[in-house]
């Protein structure tokens, strides 16, 4: 699945729109690096996202088959604090 969408149906990011332009601006990781939208996200996956005044980072638990699955179960959030 697209780094873009996940952060969309995992609720890490509001809209799919945002997720893009974070990637674009650089100011989303994947497992350290930084990553473009349409990086594929796998289970086991560090994801780091520093949005407005706040870092979230956040490990992949599952890689969802449909949005419609309850998105608690996507990630675990281990991490969230103002950015450096």
């Amino acid at each position: 699945m697209r780094l873009d969408k996940f952060l969309q149906i995992s609720r890490l990011v509001r809209r799919r729109a945002l997720a893009n332009r974070l990637c674009h601006a650089g100011r989303v990781a994947l497992n350290g690096h930084p990553a473009s939208a349409s990086a594929a996200v796998r289970a086991g996956d560090l994801i780091t996202v520093e949005v407005a005044d706040r870092r979230i980072r956040a490990r992949v638990l599952t890689v969802p088959d449909s949005p419609r699955q309850n998105p608690e179960r996507f990630c675990e959030v281990l991490e969230e604090s103002p950015p450096e």
